[in-house]
C-alpha cells in the first residue's frame, strides 16, 4: 500500500538525521549485495493464479538474471467487508496458511526449495498493520485492535474499509504477530520480507521483531516506507525508493534536470545509515495498477529510466511483465492475469536489457548493495544529459541518459581506461577527453567488467 513521498523542499534540506550518524545494526544477509528483486503478483502471475505457476517459471527468473523473488501475500483473503469481487491480497484471513486459490502448504515449499536449489533466495510480503475482518483474532482478541468508542475501527486517515487496525499498544498480539513471522522462516525457511505499510506499525515492534526472527538467520528486511528512516537503523536493511521514482518522473516530462537527480541522491547519501539502501523501481504493483503503466509515466524513457535503478545506490526492483514490455494496468481486487504473449511489448529486447542489467549490477562491484559508493555527478556541459560514474577500487562504472527528443553531443573527459559498452563482449578504450552523440532519449553505459 503506497505511502505518501518526501517532497522537494525535503530533498533539498541539509538536514542530517540521527539514523545517519551510525551505521545500522540490522542484519544484513551477504547475498544481498549483489541482488536485485522480482515482485511476483500471484494473483495475475498466470491464468490459473497458482504458485505452480511461480515454480514453473523459476528457470526463466533464473535465466534473466534475478536473484530473490518477492512473493506479494500469499495468504487466504477475507471476505467480510471485502473489496471488489475477490479481496485485497492485504487483508489477511489467517497469517499461518496459505491462500487455496494459490495453492497448498506443499506447492509453497516446493516453490522455496525450487528457489533455493536455484541458488535464488525468497522473501513474503508482511501485513502487519491491520487483518481481514473475518481473521480468527477478530472475535478472540478483540483488545489486540484498535478501537474508538468500544468498536474497532479500520486504520485511521484510510479509505482501507476491508482491513481492521492493529493495536501495538497490546504486547500479547506482538508477540503473537513475531510467532507468526518466525513460522515462515522455521517452517518453510523464507529468507526475508517485505513489510507492508511498516511506517504504520510503531518503530520499536520491528526493532522488536527483527531482533527474534535474527536468531533464527539472518533476513533481509525490506520496508515499504521512505518516510521513517529510523526504520533503518535496526530493523530494516532497505525502504521504498518513491523520492527516485518521482524525480525519474520528473525527468522523463522534462521539468527536472540533473541537479534535482543530484539532491536527491545527495539526501540519501546523506541520511542513510551506512549498510542499507533503497529499493529502487519504475514500477511495482501499487504503481501499476492505482498510477499507470511504465509506458504512460517513462515514454521512450523507460528504459534509461530502468538503467538509473540499477546504477544508482540501492536495489533494483522488476514486476512481473516488466521484462516482457507490459503496457496494461493490472486490476487489484479480481482476476486480470498477465498473458506472456499478448501483453508482452517488444518482449524479447526488453527480457534482454534487464539480463544484462542484472548481469552489471552482479559483476561490477562499484554497484554492489550497501557498500556506500555514492554517485559521482560529472559536468558534461549539457543540462539534457545525466552523467554520473561510480567507483569501487578498480572497478568502475560510467553513465550516461540523455533526456531530452533530440541527439546530444557532449563531451566526456577525465575517464580514460578500458571499458565494456553495455552488453559488449569485448572491452574497449575511451581517451582523456572523448567527444560523443548521444541519440534521443537513450543510454550509455560503460563498465570495468561485462
Amino acid at each position: 500500500m503506497k505511502k505518501s513521498l518526501l517532497g522537494l523542499a525535503a530533498l533539498l534540506s541539509l538536514f542530517v538525521s540521527s539514523s545517519a550518524l551510525a551505521d545500522s545494526t540490522a542484519s544484513n544477509p551477504d547475498w544481498m549485495k549483489t541482488a536485485n528483486i522480482y515482485e511476483v503478483n500471484v494473483r495475475q502471475f498466470s491464468s490459473d493464479s497458482s504458485l505452480n505457476s511461480v515454480t514453473k517459471a523459476i528457470p526463466r527468473l533464473k535465466a534473466l538474471g534475478v536473484q530473490v523473488i518477492w512473493l506479494m501475500p500469499i495468504y487466504p483473503v477475507g471476505k467480510v467487508k471485502s473489496a471488489g469481487p475477490l479481496g485485497s491480497p492485504y487483508a489477511v484471513a489467517d497469517y499461518k496458511a496459505v491462500n487455496p486459490e494459490f495453492g497448498k502448504t506443499n506447492d509453497l515449499k516446493t516453490l522455496i526449495d525450487t528457489v533455493h536449489a536455484n541458488g535464488m533466495h525468497i522473501i513474503l510480503d508482511w501485513v502487519a498493520n491491520h487483518t481481514a475482518w473475518d481473521n480468527s483474532w477478530v472475535s478472540a482478541h478483540p483488545d489486540w485492535y484498535t478501537q474508538v468508542n468500544g468498536q474497532i475501527i479500520s486504520p485511521a486517515g484510510t479509505n482501507w474499509n476491508d482491513v481492521a487496525d492493529l493495536n501495538y499498544s497490546n504486547q500479547a498480539m506482538r508477540l503473537e504477530m513475531i510467532s507468526a513471522m518466525k513460522y515462515w522462516v522455521t517452517d518453510f525457511n523464507v529468507d526475508g520480507f517485505r513489510c507492508d505499510a511498516a511506517g504504520m506499525v510503531p518503530q520499536d515492534f520491528w526493532e522488536q521483531a527483527a531482533t527474534e526472527l535474527a536468531k533464527v538467520k539472518p533476513l533481509f528486511m525490506l520496508a515499504e516506507d521512505n518516510d521513517n528512516l529510523g526504520l533503518l537503523n535496526k530493523a530494516f536493511n532497505a525502504n521504498y525508493n518513491w523520492q527516485l521514482r518521482d524525480t525519474m518522473k520528473s525527468l522523463a516530462s522534462g521539468l527536472y534536470s540533473q541537479a534535482d537527480l543530484q539532491s536527491q541522491q545527495y539526501f540519501q547519501n546523506l541520511n542513510y545509515p551506512a549498510n542499507t539502501y533503497s529499493l529502487n523501481f519504475i514500477t511495482n504493483h501499487d504503481d501499476n495498477s492505482w498510477t499507470g503503466t511504465v509506458n504512460n509515466q517513462f515514454g521512450q524513457l523507460e528504459d534509461s529510466m530502468a538503467v538509473l535503478t540499477y546504477t544508482l545506490p540501492g536495489v533494483p526492483l522488476i514486476y512481473n511483465g516488466q521484462e516482457i514490455g507490459l503496457y496494461r494496468q493490472l486490476k487489484f481486487f479480481e482476476k486480470d492475469p498477465i498473458n506472456w504473449k499478448t501483453d508482452a511489448h517488444n518482449g524479447s529486447a526488453k527480457a534482454l536489457l534487464y539480463k544484462r542489467l542484472n548481469a552489471l549490477k552482479t559483476d561490477n562491484p562499484s554497484l554492489y548493495s550497501g557498500n556506500n559508493v555514492p554517485a559521482q555527478f560529472m559536468d558534461v556541459k549539457n543540462p539534457k544529459v545525466v552523467a554520473f560514474t561510480r567507483t569501487s577500487g578498480s572497478n568502475k562504472v560510467i553513465v550516461l541518459v540523455n533526456t531530452s527528443d533530440k541527439s546530444q553531443v557532449i563531451k566526456l573527459t577525465g575517464q580514460a581506461g578500458s571499458f565494456y559498452t553495455f552488453g559488449a563482449t569485448k572491452a574497449t578504450s575511451l581517451g582523456k577527453s572523448v567527444s560523443m552523440t548521444l541519440k534521443a532519449k537513450s543510454f550509455a553505459v560503460w563498465s570495468s567488467q561485462k
